[in-house]
């Protein structure tokens, strides 16, 4: 008898509410194992869609679908990439120089006495490229101006990608040409490094601009970055988009 009792308390019966925790543990486990497993099933789902809908894009350009991609890039990658391996000797698409951004900067000096000229600046760039701008604010204080410190001063908007291009195809082929006795941009406006600068007097050439609505004729200056390692690179590849250089 005194045996069959210690055998009894070497072996002692798990409790209920032990159980319990054990049991609500293992639930949790199963649950956080199925919502693993939902996420990774719904990422993949999600990465063949996009696979599906989306071809290989040129360096440095992103994805885009094939009935979205802007003409420019496709004058890019049809004319420009060979004509350029061809006269430069490159031995690799990837050493065609190409587009990285385009920025544009409008400063407004009536925007120290009355900030609110520039909501009509910030309506108008939108409305030429498509997306939001930021202001620009004084980095110091210049008395002779009456600028402080953080005053804001203009705007400015950075394109990238298709919207770059896209930006780009108007400018050239709409915008440019519509300036009064235009004869073509400054072929020397380069920085050594491939950008080129380039400065507009009038907002109104962009038909996106309705003349009505204007307060104020604004100038602004467009910023193009390249790839390119010396000027001679960055002027081909813009000449092969038709960027019109004055002869």
């Amino acid at each position: 008898m005194v045996a069959a009792k210690d055998d009894n308390e070497q072996k002692p019966e798990v409790s209920a509410e032990e159980q319990a925790l054990r049991a609500a543990k293992a639930k949790t486990e199963a649950k956080k194992a199925a919502a693993e497993a939902g996420r990774a099933k719904a990422k993949k789902a999600k990465e063949d869609a996009a696979a599906a809908s989306v071809k290989i894009a040129a360096p440095g350009e992103t994805k885009v679908s094939p009935s979205k991609t802007p003409r420019m890039v496709k004058l890019y990658r049809e004319k420009a990439v060979p004509a350029l391996m061809k006269e430069f000797n490159f031995k690799n698409p990837m050493e065609v120089p190409r587009i990285t951004k385009v920025v544009l900067n409008c400063a407004i000096k009536d925007a120290v006495a009355n900030p609110k000229v520039l909501d009509g600046a910030l309506e108008e760039i939108m409305s030429i490229t498509g997306q939001k701008p930021v202001l620009t604010r004084a980095r110091k204080a210049i008395a002779a101006f009456k600028v402080r410190q953080g005053n804001a001063v203009g705007v400015m908007v950075t394109l990238r990608r298709a919207r770059a291009y896209e930006f780009l195809d108007r400018l050239v082929n709409v915008a440019l040409p519509r300036v009064r006795d235009f004869k073509g941009v400054n072929p020397k406006s380069f920085d050594g490094r491939g950008n080129y600068s380039l400065g507009l007097r009038e907002q109104i050439i962009f038909p996106e601009i309705n003349y009505d609505k204007v307060d104020k004729i604004r100038g602004m200056t467009i910023t193009i970055t390249t790839t390119a390692k010396n000027n001679e690179h960055a002027r081909a590849v813009l000449a092969e988009l038709g960027m019109p250089f004055r002869k």
